[in-house]
Order: structure tokens, then C-alpha cells, then sequence
């Protein structure tokens, strides 16, 4: 088989176990997992006797006689020699807080103390609930999650390479979408659940790899020769870090690896770090299109990793658990995190998926806009949820209509408050289109307009370049040379070229020569990327061919709004000017046809 049938396969290989770890958590969403209500460390350290439970007395590990600081007999909760209940037990209490399925029973083996003799604690794990708020953000995540491995994979699919491959295995280990159901379930086979953690170890030391890879070679996905050498040692680093990930899974055989743990975890930390910094250095000698893209890349990472990093310090250690108090965030909190990390892999995939974007500022606007209106109702919801529900009782299902019913309103007034926002913003394209008009509300001639709708319009914008093709009958025909079109670039266009079928809606769209075509157009920058009509509902005048701005950033959609509205303003003043040449031409006739008609009475 060819090179391509294998890399599909793989991606479809690879996909498959990425939603098979993600998709089974939407059941939380309806049916909540359990927990023993105790967290113990990867030397068998308990360390929180609450886990998700709203106090200590909720614990089943609580309930049990369990307390802080007591600890697992590692020496007796091992899986060599193999029994499978002791086994499955050890993996579902080590390394943290771990979720089961309700009614999982476990016996722990508890060393001996100053003040307790070794023991056997017994545990049945009971459902932890949740509020409806944290149940929509649980909602919301998985949807997100799954998303974010259907968009890499598309990447891979439809541009397959390094950066596209590492993009996609770190999305597969690190998305918003959560696993906890796909391990509740294997906990019953335990052999399947060490081979799972086998493989996810090495699985996450190539997700690092892999993110190192995307970010050394982004946007382009051509090898930097400045980075040849770290490049190289990639895999060397992706399986150094999975055998350390894969040490740590010791404490199976009995062994403390706390500190391997928490090596693990910095280290991962430290290749997201890393991956920011390594951005901002590729920015140097990266062509205009390029570094717009680059930027929504580096704005991904430092709005979205530090936001994954957050979460999973709060979820997986016990830094903001202090002699003042315990300050890890929500569960709730923590699920609304891992979705603004998926504002990461949206502006990658943009990025990646399109040869140019508009400039990053508008997206960030529009984030920011939603942010601050969703920040209200999210505080109101998840600090009066459970009032609201206990005062008012309705099915579920109606809980999650009315807050979609929220959602969509929401929506609806953030797109109002985006249109006021980019006017604030766009005041220069509203003075534009000001000027413009009314240049071309007074041209003197079809010339003039032509001049005004492509010199004009590229000043004022800053276009790297922009030429107007008029509708002469047969063809639209450029008929000046200047904005980065030379008198030996094409000049004509054929009304029934298929690049302009969309000339008849009369709007801006994206233009590109049909395949085969030897057109002699500008090329790089300045290559034209929106067609313009300076149309009425009836007829084509002129055509307006331009290329992004001279920063690189693509024409945005406030910029071809506006300038749609001068193409209609301009097709009015080519129609007045037709009209009234014509009517010159026709005054004229007549004076000249009375003229020989009194010549010839005499």
C-alpha cells in the first residue's frame, strides 16, 4: 500500500481511540460516575479525605474511618503477583482523584502508623452529584473535545505532514473533552486498563513531541533549517518522556514514585512553556501571510496552555489546597477552563486550514465580547443553580431547553455587540468609505471611477493591490496599470470565465483563477484574493479584483461589507454616467442630423 493509504489508516486508527475515550463521557452528563471520596498520591499518601463530595461527611472514604496524611500499603496493593480485584483496586486509588462506576467496592490495605496498625478498609463508591451548571459545562467540554479531534484529523487529512501529524497526536491526548467514564469502565478489566496506561503513556510523551513538532514548523509545514537540530531530537525527547510517564505507573508494583509523578507533570508543563516560547522566534523572516497566521497561533497558546495548565495543576496536585484554606477551583470552574483551551486548537486550525486570516485583534475582540457576557450568567448560574432547581421542579430535560434557551439569547446579543464593537474599531473603514463614495459620486467619467475603485480603495486600506476590470460587453477589461498590476498582466477577463459565476449575486467573494488558466496576475502579496462587483440587481459594471493588506492579513468581513456598499455605489455612478453620456451622444446626434436637415431645405 502506498504512503497516503497508511497514514489514513493510522489517522483513522488513532481517531477512533481518541473518541473512544471521549465520547463515553456525555453519559455524565444524565448518569454520574462514583468515587470513594479520598485522594491518595503515587506513594499511597492520602491526602484528601473529601475528594468530590460537598464535605467530609459525604465521603464514603470519610464514612470509612480514612483520614489525611494515613497511607496504602503499596507492598499489598500491587498487581504482581496479578489478583484482579486487588489490581483494579490499585488502579483506580493511586495518583489522585479518581472517578468509578457507583457501587464499585474496593479494599485498602492501610500501613501501619505511630497511632494505627496495619488494617483493611472497606469502600463502595457512591455517585457524586452534580449541579445542572456543571453538568452543561461537562457538556459543552465533550462537545468541544470532540470537535478538536475531528478538526486536527481533518487537518491531517487534508494537508498530511509533520506539522499537521503533531498537531493532531497532541490533540488526541489534550483537548477539552474528558475520559473519566472509558477508565471507569476498563477498571474491570484491569489487564486492559495496564496495557491502556501503557500505550497513554507513551501516547502523551509523543503528544509533547508532537507539539514541539507543529511549533517549529508552523505555518508553513516546510522544515526550518534553523531548527534542524531540535528537530531531530524530537523522538528522542517524545520517548524519553514516555518512559519517565511510564515509571511512574511503579507504584503497581509496589514502588513510591511520587517524585516521578510530579517530574512527569512539571515536565509536561515545561514543553508547553517551551512550545510559547519557540512561536514568537519563528515570527522572524516569515513572509507578511505567514506571520498573520503565525500570530493567531502564538494568541492561541498563550490564551489556551495556560489555561489547560491551570486546570490540571487544580485537578491533579495540591498547590491551592494552603495553611489558608483550599482554594481548587469548581468542578464547574475547572470545565469552563478546559473549554477556553479549546480556543487554542480553534485558532490553529485556522490558521493551518487557510492561506491567509484577517488580523488576530478581530477574533481576541470578539472572544473578550463573549467572555464578559457569558461572565454574568455563568456566576449567577453556578452560585444559584441548585437554589433555582430545588424552588422550581422540573425535568431535566427542561433544565438543559431553558439553558440552551439562555444560550441562544446570549448569542443573539453578542452579535449585536459585536456589530457596535467593530464600528467602535473600524472608524478608518467607515472614513473610507466616506471618501471613496464620494469620489466616486463625483467622477466625470467611467475612467475616473475605475481610478478611484482600485487607486482609492488601495491607499486608504492599505491593499497590496487592487484593479478594476469594466464591463465593456464582450469581456471585463482592465484599463489602467498601477496597484501591482503591470501593463504585461492580463487585461481582459471573459464574462463567462467560471472563476465569476458568483457575479451575479452580486457580492464580495473569494476569487481564484479556474485550473488550467495562464492568467499573468500578480503574484505572492500582492496576488488578488477578493473579487469586488460594482453591480446593480440587473446588470455587472466593473469588477474590482484585490489582495490582502499590505501587513498580510486578509480583507475581514466589516472591510467587505463596506466595500460592498461601494460597489453598489459605484455601479449607480457608472449607470448615471452611461445614462448621461448617452443622452450627450443622442443630444448631439439630433443637433447634427437638424444641421444638414436645414442645410439640405436651403
Amino acid at each position: 500500500m502506498s504512503h497516503t493509504v497508511w497514514n489514513r489508516i493510522g489517522l483513522g486508527v488513532l481517531l477512533a481511540w481518541a473518541l473512544l475515550m471521549i465520547v463515553p463521557d456525555l453519559t455524565r452528563v444524565v448518569w454520574p460516575l462514583g468515587s470513594f471520596g479520598f485522594s491518595a498520591d503515587s506513594d499511597g499518601v492520602v491526602y484528601d479525605v473529601e475528594g468530590p463530595f460537598e464535605s467530609d461527611a459525604a465521603s464514603p472514604a470519610w464514612q470509612a474511618g480514612l483520614r489525611d496524611g494515613a497511607k496504602l500499603d503499596l507492598t499489598r496493593l500491587r498487581c504482581i503477583p496479578y489478583d484482579a480485584e486487588t489490581c483494579g483496586t490499585a488502579l483506580s486509588v493511586l495518583g489522585g482523584l479518581q472517578y468509578v462506576l457507583p457501587g464499585r467496592r474496593a479494599r485498602l490495605p492501610m500501613a501501619a502508623d505511630e497511632t494505627h496498625p496495619a488494617a483493611t478498609l472497606d469502600i463502595t463508591a457512591t455517585p457524586k452529584s452534580s449541579t445542572g451548571f456543571a453538568r452543561f459545562v461537562l457538556l459543552l467540554d465533550e462537545i468541544a473535545g470532540i470537535a478538536v479531534v475531528l478538526a486536527a484529523a481533518f487537518l491531517v487529512w487534508k494537508r498530511p505532514g509533520p506539522m499537521s501529524w503533531g498537531f493532531f497526536l497532541y490533540a488526541v491526548w489534550f483537548n477539552p473533552g474528558q475520559a473519566f467514564v472509558y477508565y471507569a469502565v476498563l477498571q474491570q478489566w484491569p489487564k486492559l486498563l495496564l496495557l491502556q496506561d501503557v500505550v497513554a503513556a507513551f501516547a502523551e510523551g509523543v503528544a509533547y513531541a508532537g507539539l514541539l513538532l507543529f511549533a517549529i514548523r508552523v505555518p508553513s509545514g516546510g522544515a526550518d533549517p534553523a531548527w534542524r537540530s531540535e528537530e531531530r531530537a524530537l523522538p528522542f525527547v517524545g520517548l524519553a518522556m514516555g518512559l519517565l510517564l511510564m515509571l511512574s505507573y511503579s507504584n503497581l508494583l509496589g514502588i513510591p514514585t511520587e517524585t516521578l509523578t510530579r517530574v512527569g507533570l512539571l515536565g509536561g508543563y515545561a514543553f508547553n512553556l517551551v512550545a510559547i516560547a519557540i512561536l514568537p522566534m519563528r515570527r522572524r523572516g516569515q513572509p507578511p501571510e505567514d506571520l498573520q497566521r503565525i500570530r493567531w497561533v502564538i494568541w492561541g497558546c498563550v490564551i489556551g496552555l495556560p489555561a489547560f495548565i491551570f486546570a490540571e495543576v487544580a485537578q491533579d496536585t495540591t498547590l491551592f489546597k494552603t495553611a489558608w484554606g483550599d482554594f481548587t477551583p469548581s468542578e464547574d470552574i475547572l470545565g469552563l477552563l478546559y473549554l477556553v483551551n479549546g480556543l487554542l486548537f480553534l485558532f490553529v486550525f485556522e490558521a493551518i486550514r487557510r492561506p491567509r486570516v484577517v488580523n488576530v485583534s478581530i477574533p481576541l475582540r470578539r472572544v473578550t465580547l463573549l467572555g464578559l457576557m457569558l461572565s454574568f450568567p455563568a456566576l449567577l448560574l453556578h452560585e444559584q443553580a441548585d437554589r433555582i432547581r430545588e424552588a422550581i421542579e422540573l425535568p431535566e430535560l427542561i433544565w438543559f431547553g431553558i439553558g440552551g434557551v439562555i444560550l441562544f439569547v446570549v448569542a443573539r446579543l453578542h452579535e449585536h455587540a459585536v456589530k457596535l464593537t467593530e464600528r467602535f474599531f473600524n472608524k478608518s473603514v467607515d472614513r473610507a468609505e466616506e471618501v471613496v463614495g464620494s469620489a466616486v459620486r463625483q467622477a466625470d467619467s467611467p475612467e475616473d471611477i475605475d481610478r478611484v475603485l482600485s487607486e482609492e480603495t488601495a491607499r486608504l486600506l492599505d491593499l497590496s493591490s487592487a484593479a478594476t476590470f469594466r464591463n465593456v460587453g464582450s469581456a471585463y477589461a482592465r484599463l489602467r496599470d498601477d496597484n501591482g498590476w503591470t501593463k504585461e498582466m492580463t487585461h481582459r477577463l471573459a464574462l463567462t470565465d467560471p472563476s465569476l459565476h458568483e457575479v451575479a449575486k452580486g457580492h464580495p467573494f473569494a476569487w481564484k483563477p479556474p485550473p488550467g488558466e495562464t492568467l499573468d496576475i500578480p503574484d505572492g502579496l500582492a496576488r488578488p484574493a477578493w473579487a469586488i462587483p460594482a453591480a446593480t440587481s440587473r446588470r455587472c459594471y466593473a469588477l474590482v479584483l484585490i489582495g490582502p493588506h499590505t501587513s498580510g492579513a486578509d480583507v475581514d468581513e466589516y472591510e467587505r461589507d463596506m466595500l460592498h456598499r461601494l460597489g453598489r455605489v459605484a455601479a449607480d455612478a457608472y449607470s448615471d454616467l452611461t445614462e448621461r453620456l448617452l443622452r450627450q451622444r443622442i443630444e448631439a446626434l439630433e443637433a447634427e442630423l437638424s444641421r444638414k436637415t436645414a442645410a439640405s431645405a436651403r
